[in-house]
């Protein structure tokens, strides 16, 4: 009898803590950061109703945050949540006690006080995820100069037709980062942003980052159909990359990096350009055919200085053995799980002047970019001094 007891006590026991795990609500948390107080605003009320849009089939679990800074002097940037394509608990900057005035999204205290409050004011328990939206170039340092920056220019005077302003620089975006609740995902919703410079900054403060190794077109992601794949239980990060290039067949390059094999890909990498650059009578490879995916130059002729991302797949493939590079790729691979191909993409610039010093093959293609420094040539000669404050030049450089 006390055995039959015992057992039916136990039975009820986990009856009760089976019921207590299927009514606690798992829910996912993702803030899509919009900095929009540049030559963007504009273009971010569209987005912002796209975001509207595909909120329609997320479910009272579902966090869909969104921070919105653009160019208007009569609204303060807010912080809202999104539910059934309404705006709730829509609280200012002020409101947030982060700034009495209308501050630079771009600034890091702002930066880090909007997601402190966005976490603690909608906990999850399923998961967090992360979208920039804005201007950005990959790793480039940020400084009062125009085209050398890293991500979400703020012109601070609610211009729509100034690009000149503050930026934040990758390595304190990841410093800001590191004070958060971990990540699943990452979305570079912004040009450039797949580069190993950044996925490897980014690597201890999410799982996946998914974006661009190019320019993206001003419109960017097509939000009412990837907000729901940031939902997903189950390989959210993949989704919202098949979404994105759906939207933009065969006219965008776009990838997916797991950053957990990033050190991996590290010890690769410096082992690979260790053989390189031993064989190489100059510090200087010859770049001329390789994939790069920006121009800085407004020249049309060829110099490698003005084409800093380089295809980083396309480059080691060039100058590496072929016992070496397949080394390398089974590295790369593990990185890089996705990737989609595209032949062009949208550009500032003229595509048929600038981007004819290479082909665009499946086979060079790789999906991520990597610097690789050149003769100094007036002004792009600080990239080689620039690229030291990353992580990544440090780790495949000792």
């Amino acid at each position: 009898m006390k055995k039959l007891l015992f057992l039916t006590t136990l039975a009820l026991l986990c009856s009760c803590h089976k019921d207590d795990d299927e009514k606690t609500p798992q829910t996912r948390t993702v803030l899509i950061y919009m900095s929009a107080e540049n030559t963007l605003s504009s273009i971010s009320e569209s987005d912002l109703q796209e975001i509207r849009d595909g909120s329609m089939s997320l479910t009272e679990d579902d966090y869909l945050l969104v921070y919105y800074d653009r160019a208007r002097r009569d609204e303060m940037p807010w912080l809202a949540r999104i539910v059934n394509g309404d705006l709730r608990d829509s609280v200012s900057i002020v409101d947030m006690q982060i700034s009495d005035k209308d501050d630079y999204a771009s600034d890091p205290h702002v930066f880090e006080k909007v997601l402190s409050y966005a976490y603690s004011h909608y906990p999850a328990t399923a998961g967090y995820g992360l979208t920039f939206w804005g201007h950005a170039s990959g790793w480039l340092k940020a400084d009062s100069i125009a085209y050398t920056r890293a991500y979400g220019i703020d012109n601070g005077v609610n211009s729509t037709n100034q690009d000149m302003g503050y930026w934040m620089n990758i390595p304190t975006l990841r410093r800001v980062l590191e004070k958060q609740p971990h990540l699943e995902f990452i979305l570079g919703d912004c040009c450039n942003f797949m580069c190993l410079e950044t996925v490897y900054e980014l690597r201890k403060v999410t799982d996946y980052v998914v974006g661009s190794p190019a320019e993206i077109p001003d419109w960017g992601a097509p939000y009412d159909k990837i907000v729901p794949e940031m939902f997903k239980r189950q390989d959210a990060a993949k989704g919202i990359l098949t979404k994105y290039a759906d939207a933009y067949k065969n006219y965008l390059p776009l990838s997916l990096a797991k950053t957990s094999e990033m050190d991996a890909l590290a010890e690769a990498t410096r082992t690979v350009l260790e053989a390189i650059y031993g064989r190489q009578e100059t510090d200087y490879p010859d770049m001329t055919g390789l994939i790069y995916y920006y121009n800085e130059s407004s020249r049309s002729k060829f110099l490698p200085q003005y084409n800093i991302f380089y295809d980083a797949g396309d480059f080691v493939k060039k100058y590496a053995t072929a016992t070496e590079y397949a080394q390398w790729k089974e590295a790369f691979d593990r990185v890089v799980t996705d990737k989609v191909f595209s032949k062009t993409w949208t550009t500032n610039k003229t595509w048929n002047s600038h981007y004819t010093a290479f082909d665009m093959t499946e086979e060079k293609y790789h999906g991520v970019s990597m610097f690789v420094p050149q003769e100094a040539l007036g002004y792009y000669g600080r990239y080689n001094e620039d690229i030291k404050m990353m992580e990544w030049y440090w780790r495949i450089n000792n």
